[in-house]
């Protein structure tokens, strides 16, 4: 292990003879994906974005949950603008990566922990493992995960996870393709993929097959992300319901909808 830190909300470790970063979300059991959490790992992958032997980044998480998700104070409308665009800026820095981001998920799986998932690369899953996006049950929309999900899985499993709101199991995720690999250790399993597939390989040509396979793919993610994030901002948290979800759910009560 080159370097490593473990204080604050992330875990950092430079690994495999500077091969492989390793970020691990640091506040179990819930692992909430808040600004400060979210501005950990900008700052790890910005620092390590120019380092020349890197062939991979694994994300994982310790505790029994990968992630119950984004905060949801600041969901809130006198917050959400700035969490959003912390968010966004995160999942284009994890997209346009330029080596493959292994992810490793134990338990829930959720919200804005699933869509930093998404922008990632493999996922390999524990069988315990649920992935859901819920904010439709805050009389919210995953703005993130509208944009990620359809080029994971099919329409209409994007669609249903949308707009239920309900999880999945790893072996169901596994089914509609949103999980690439299910073990008892998911993070021994990515590790091995790694040491078989990733470490041989040269960084300066998986740099460029990264470039290759992903620009498309990420130009127009930028563009999804601002059409989605003004939805978001200037329609959506305008309407009554969007309030009144979230402030049931802080206050710990049914909301009550008025479909407006």
């Amino acid at each position: 292990m080159a370097e490593a830190s473990s204080s604050g909300p992330l875990k950092v470790a430079l690994e495999r003879d500077g091969a492989l970063l390793h970020l691990t979300l640091n506040r179990p059991k819930a692992n909430i994906c808040d600004a400060q959490m979210i501005e950990a790992l900008q700052a790890a992958l910005d620092a390590h974005a120019d380092h020349a032997a890197l062939r991979a980044v694994l994300l994982d998480a310790e505790g029994p949950h990968f992630s119950f998700g984004a905060s949801v104070e600041e969901h809130l409308a006198e917050r959400c603008a700035g969490m959003l665009a912390s968010l966004h800026a995160l999942i284009l820095t994890l997209a346009g990566c330029r080596v493959p981001v292994l992810v490793a998920v134990r338990g829930q799986c959720l919200g804005g922990g699933l869509e930093i998932a998404l922008a990632g690369g493999p996922i390999f899953a524990a069988p315990n493992a649920q992935f859901g996006q819920p904010e439709i049950k805050l009389g919210v929309f995953a703005p993130a995960a509208s944009c990620l999900l359809p080029w994971r899985v099919s329409a209409v499993a994007a669609e249903d996870l949308l707009c239920s709101g309900r999880s999945i199991d790893a072996a169901q995720a596994l089914a509609i393709g949103l999980v690439q690999m299910l073990a008892d250790d998911p993070v021994a399993a990515a590790l091995a993929y790694f040491d078989e597939h990733l470490a041989p390989r040269s960084a300066a040509a998986l740099a460029h097959a990264m470039q290759a396979v992903r620009a498309p793919r990420l130009a127009a993610m930028r563009d999804e992300l601002a059409r989605v994030e003004r939805l978001y901002l200037q329609s959506l948290m305008k309407t009554r319901d969007a309030n009144e979800g979230l402030a049931a759910f802080l206050a710990k009560r049914s909301p009550t909808w008025e479909h407006r």
